[in-house]
């Protein structure tokens, strides 16, 4: 699915600006698929060109225009036949898996530092899914609670396991960092 798709499938709840979608992408989105307005204004621009979505302008005293989409018939057709036809990926990219990898060249105190910022940010993710949870759709619902629960048990993963890479001896690892400090 890509931004287009899923632009459609939120106008298609209800009509709204692109400072409006930027928001759902930050909040009940955050946690499975980022957004922001170097995609999304792309997508709208796109949309409209195609007849999927019509735009209008709202005059705002000292401000730009206000570009409110709303999606056509046609649009909602698109938005169907996608969701009929996709076959949705479960992809995972993460800096901080592609490092902790490494962790044999990565000195302790870094690694800690590291694991401790990775459990602190999957709490505060646990915490902003979780005010998601019962304010939308079923689905938005599970969704969130999908989220909460990966993030928790990522967590706890990083809190019992963190003695497999911190505080153990390994000779091949001082190597490494030495040569690399100096």
């Amino acid at each position: 699915m890509d931004v287009k798709t899923l632009c459609l499938g939120l106008l298609s709840i209800r009509e709204a600006c692109g400072y409006d979608l930027k928001k759902t992408f930050e909040s009940s989105f955050k946690h499975f698929f980022p957004a922001g307005y170097g995609s999304i204004y792309p997508a709208l621009a796109d949309l409209a060109e195609a007849e999927l979505v019509n735009c209008r302008e709202i005059p705002q005293v000292g401000k730009p225009d206000r570009k409110v989409y709303r999606i056509t018939e046609a649009g909602e057709l698109a938005f169907l036949k996608a969701l009929n036809r996709t076959e949705p990926q479960h992809k995972l990219r993460s800096e901080f898996l592609a490092t902790i990898y490494f962790a044999d060249r990565i000195d302790d105190t870094r690694l800690a530092d590291l694991l401790d910022a990775r459990v602190e940010k999957l709490r505060e993710s646990i915490e902003d899914i979780s005010a998601c949870i019962d304010d939308e759709s079923p689905g938005a619902s599970f969704v969130a609670g999908f989220g909460a629960v990966v993030a928790e048990a990522a967590a706890r993963y990083i809190e019992s396991h963190r003695h497999m890479l911190v505080g153990t001896d390994n000779q091949e690892k001082d190597i490494h960092i030495k040569v690399v400090t100096g």
